[in-house]
C-alpha cells in the first residue's frame, strides 16, 4: 500500500511571513499523522526561508512516523542530519532564488561527493534518499551512491498538458521500473494532488508519495485531518 509523507515546509512559510509562533509546523505534523499519514517532511534550507533548526529538533523529538529530512549536500546539514539522524535524509538540489525545488540531483557531475554523503549518513543509520529526474541515463548511476531510496521528481508531470501528461507518466514509469530493478526503492513527489495522483499509481504502486504544497493549500479550506484524509482517499482509491 502506498504511504503519504506530508511536507509541512508551508506551514513554516506562512508563520515566517509575520515573523511569530503561529502556525506551528509541528502541530500540523501531529495532525497530519493524527489523520493517516505515515511520516513527514521537512526541508531545512540553507538560507532558513521556512523551516527553522528548532523546527527539526522540535519534530524528532516527536518520535512519530518516519520524518523524511530533505537537505541540500553541504558540510553544515550533514553535520546537522548526524546530530539530529531523523530515519531518512532526502538530499535534494537547491538554488537561493528558487522558490521550491527545481529539479533533481546531477549524478553526473556530483557522484563522488553524492557517494561519499550517502555513505557518511547510512553510517550513523540514516535511511537516505535521492530526489532524481525520471532520466534513463540518472537513473542508471543511481547505484553507485549507495542510496536505498530514489524519490522521482513528477513536476514535469504535474505541469504537463495534453499528449505531454502521457509521456512524462511514461518517463516515470520507466524510470520506476529501472529502479526496481536495481533493488533501490522508488518513491515520488512534486507537485501531486488528488487529481494527478491516480494516474501515476495505476502505472506503478510506488511505496511512498511526498506531498505537501497542495495538502497544506486545501487544509487552509478545510482543515488539516481532512486534507490529509481527502488526499489518502485518492491514493487510496480503485
Amino acid at each position: 500500500m502506498t504511504e503519504l509523507s506530508v511536507n509541512v515546509d508551508h506551514v513554516a512559510t506562512l508563520r515566517q511571513a509575520r515573523g511569530g509562533t503561529e502556525p506551528d509546523p509541528i502541530e500540523t505534523a501531529i495532525l497530519a499523522l493524527d489523520a493517516g499519514a505515515s511520516g513527514i517532511t521537512v526541508h531545512l534550507r540553507e538560507d532558513r526561508r521556512h523551516i527553522q533548526d528548532e523546527d527539526v529538533a522540535r519534530m524528532r523529538a516527536l518520535r512519530r512516523g518516519v520524518m523524511n529530512l530533505e537537505m541540500a549536500l553541504t558540510d553544515e546539514m550533514v553535520q546537522i542530519a548526524l546530530q539530529v539522524k531523523p530515519e531518512r535524509a532526502t538530499l535534494v538540489p537547491e538554488k537561493r532564488q528558487e522558490l521550491t525545488t527545481e529539479g533533481g540531483l546531477d549524478l553526473k557531475h556530483n557522484g563522488p561527493r553524492i557517494r561519499e554523503g550517502c555513505a557518511r549518513l547510512e553510517g550513523a543509520g540514516i535511511e537516505v534518499s535521492l530526489f532524481l529526474d525520471p532520466d534513463p541515463v540518472t537513473i542508471q548511476a543511481a547505484p553507485a551512491t549507495g542510496a536505498t531510496i530514489v524519490e522521482i521528481h513528477t513536476g514535469a508531470y504535474a505541469n504537463a498538458k495534453g499528449a505531454a501528461v502521457d509521456r512524462e507518466l511514461q518517463r516515470i514509469h520507466a524510470a520506476a521500473r529501472e529502479l526496481t530493478r536495481l533493488g533501490i526503492a522508488p518513491h515520488a513527489g512534486h507537485g501531486l494532488n488528488v487529481a494527478n495522483v491516480r494516474p501515476l499509481l495505476r502505472l506503478h504502486p510506488f511505496g511512498e508519495l511526498a506531498i505537501g504544497h497542495s495538502i497544506i493549500s486545501r487544509a487552509v479550506l478545510v482543515g488539516m485531518k481532512q486534507a490529509v484524509r481527502e488526499m489518502l482517499d485518492a491514493i487510496h482509491s480503485p
